[in-house]
Order: C-alpha cells, then sequence, then structure tokens
C-alpha cells in the first residue's frame, strides 16, 4: 500500500476532484445543440437530463458497497474513464432514447466519482493530520470553471460539439492515466457490511448536506428570477448573483484548509451557517441591486467550508464504516440539488418566490443549531 500521506498522492486526489469538474462543465454548453439535434420541447429537455441525476444516485449507492469491497482507486479510474468516453456521444446521439441512456451513464460515471474520490479524500485528509477537504472541493470548482471557458471558447470558434468533446475527452484520460499509480491502492477490512442505512449521527450528517446542497441549487436555479422578479436588475443581469456566489465559494475553499485549522470545525459549521443566513437574509430585504449581490457574497463565503466539514465528520465517525457513511451523505447531497429546486417552485406556486426563500434560510438555522453536535465530540 501507497503512503497516503505524500505529495503525490494528494496531488492525485485534487485532480481527480478537477477533472470531475471538468467533465460535467463540458457538458453543460452542449445542452442547446442536443435539444436542436433532437428537436424536443423543454418538458422532454427536463425529463432527459433528469436520467443524468438518476444515473447518478443510482452508481452512488452502489460505489458505497463497491468501494468497501475493492477499495476507491478502481472506482475513481472507472467513474472518470466512464465520463471521458461517454462525453462525445453525448454531442451526437440523435434520438432522445439515446441521449437518456447515456446521459445515465455518464452521470452513473459521474456519481460513482464523486463518491470514491471523496472516500480517497478522507484517506489522504486522515493521513495528512491536517484539514484538506475545503481544497479538494475548491479543485471541483475551479474544475468546473476551466472546463466551462474551454468549452465555450472552442466552441465560439466553431470547431464543433463533437471534436470539441473529443478534445475534452482526451485531457479527462491523460490526467486520468497520470493520477492513477499515485492513487491509495487500499485493502479493505475482511468481513465488514457492503451496505448499511444510515441512522444517528450519520443521519444528521445527511440531512445537513442535503439542505446545504439545495441552498446552493436554489442560488443556481432561482436567483436569475429572484433577482429579476424583484425589479433589482434587468434580465440580461440576471446570472450576476449567481456568479458572485460562485466565485466567494471558490476562493473560500481554496482558502478553506488554513481557516478550518485555525477556528476547527465547530466554528466554521456555526459561523459559516449563520454567515449564509445573514447572506440571505440582506439578499431578500434588499432594496437595490448591489446589497443583493453583497448577500449573495457572503451566502458563498458562509457555506463555502461547510460540506467539506461535513464529509470529513462522516469519515471520522464509528457509528458506520467510513466508506458507507460518504456514500449516504454524498447521495443525499445530491438528491437536495437534484430535488430541491423542485420543491422551491412548488411552495412558490403556493405562496410566493420570496417566501420560498425564506423558508429554506430558515433551514439553514438547523446547520448552526447542531454545530455543537455534529463537531463538538467524538462520535
Amino acid at each position: 500500500m501507497i503512503s497516503s500521506d505524500r505529495p503525490a498522492t494528494r496531488l492525485a486526489t485534487r485532480l481527480a476532484f478537477l477533472v470531475a469538474g471538468f467533465g460535467v462543465a463540458c457538458w453543460a454548453p452542449l445542452i442547446p445543440y442536443a435539444k436542436a439535434r433532437l428537436a424536443v420541447d423543454d418538458g422532454v429537455l427536463g425529463l432527459l437530463l433528469l436520467c443524468l441525476g438518476i444515473g447518478s444516485v443510482v452508481a452512488m449507492l452502489m460505489t458505497g458497497m463497491l468501494s468497501a469491497r475493492y477499495g476507491s482507486k478502481p472506482i475513481i479510474i472507472g467513474g472518470a474513464v466512464g465520463m471521458a468516453i461517454f462525453l462525445p456521444l453525448l454531442a451526437v446521439v440523435s434520438t432522445p432514447l439515446t441521449l437518456g441512456l447515456t446521459l445515465f451513464v455518464f452521470g452513473g460515471s459521474l456519481g460513482s466519482l464523486d463518491v470514491a474520490m471523496n472516500i480517497h479524500a478522507i484517506e489522504v485528509e486522515k493521513a495528512a493530520k491536517r484539514p484538506m477537504m475545503s481544497g479538494f472541493h475548491g479543485l471541483y470548482s475551479v474544475g468546473g470553471f476551466i472546463g466551462s471557458m474551454f468549452a465555450i471558447f472552442l466552441l465560439s470558434v466553431q470547431l464543433g460539439p463533437l471534436p470539441t468533446m473529443l478534445v475534452a475527452s482526451a485531457l479527462m484520460l491523460i490526467a486520468t492515466l497520470a493520477i492513477t499509480p499515485r492513487l491509495l491502492t487500499t485493502t479493505p477490512a475482511e468481513g465488514g457490511p457492503l451496505f448499511a442505512v444510515p441512522r444517528g449521527f450519520v443521519l444528521l450528517l445527511a440531512v445537513l448536506t442535503a439542505i446545504v446542497f439545495l441552498v446552493e441549487g436554489a442560488v443556481l436555479d432561482w436567483s436569475a428570477l429572484y433577482l429579476t422578479g424583484a425589479g433589482l436588475v434587468g434580465a440580461e443581469q440576471g446570472g450576476m448573483g449567481y456568479m458572485v456566489f460562485s466565485i466567494a465559494m471558490t476562493a473560500m475553499r481554496l482558502a478553506g484548509d488554513k481557516v478550518v485549522g485555525r477556528v476547527g470545525d465547530r466554528a466554521t459549521l456555526m459561523w459559516g451557517s449563520v454567515i449564509g443566513i445573514a447572506g440571505f437574509v440582506l439578499t431578500l430585504v434588499a432594496p437595490v441591486a448591489i446589497l443583493a449581490m453583497a448577500g449573495y457574497l457572503l451566502v458563498g463565503i458562509g457555506l463555502a467550508n461547510i460540506v467539506p466539514v461535513l464529509f470529513r465528520q462522516a469519515g471520522n465517525q464509528s457509528v458506520m464504516p467510513s466508506g458507507l457513511a460518504v456514500t449516504a451523505v454524498t447521495t443525499a447531497g445530491y438528491a437536495g440539488v437534484l430535488l430541491g429546486p423542485a420543491g422551491i417552485g412548488f411552495v412558490a406556486k403556493l405562496t410566493s418566490l420570496p417566501a420560498s426563500l425564506w423558508m429554506l434560510t430558515a433551514l439553514l438555522a438547523l446547520v448552526t443549531l447542531t454545530a455543537g453536535r455534529v463537531a463538538g465530540r467524538p462520535h
């Protein structure tokens, strides 16, 4: 077994997060091309996009069992290679059925990579004996930024969807080849369970992760509608709220390991959620756009390091095996991203969009109230 505490292993872990973010971001610019190629309406397109989420969740549930049996390394490699192989196919499939199936497999590759790289990251962090999860998650955001800029640039110079995705796929495969010998080769414990229902402390972590991911999804899907609906910005500036939020979150995650190492997990959860709540309140009461943007900035700053802390706590608890706990927390978070925005829309239809966002702010207070329980003592 390769030592967990070595620069090459830490670099390989960072590159795994970068590849995951890069691959997802490269798919996003293909969506308009896919809609035009298949000649489908928004309703059908929405159902097709749901296939990616379903594939991810199914793979996440399986990854916990597979990692318990084989370790995280082969799953990281398989997930990254799967994303690289199926990404170009997303640029050429020509029927709703084939696109749905391809998205399901692409999402499955992403979901398995997501869980496995977090399990691997926890082992690397434990060996280093210092906070590293925020930096790892920050590299996912950096990968997303690089991937979106890369795809947009090549598509803008008329390279075409398929050649663009083939270049992206080649880069992902090269990165995967580079990290393969540097990833940890673990030997799972004999006789350990392959599946466990989250309970107690792990269930709490899963709920909190779902809430934080729900908030992130709400900012992505609803910030533009709120800002334009409230008359704070015009339609062409609607995306500014999410842009400010994303920049703040990425910057804070890249600096997060030092911050968390200085203040600790408990303070990160408590004050991070308080800052996030303050940001939402500022946005919802802001009479002018600049204050609303300041609110989204605070939300990004506050929430940036909460999820990495929750993942670390899942890896360090003793209620259930670490890999299975990380699987439960990751799956819950992804469910929050998938189902949350639709739930917000349902509540907004019954009441109003501001009212649904106030309810979301109240949910975030659960992170504040449970910070001591989550990070106050060993589990």
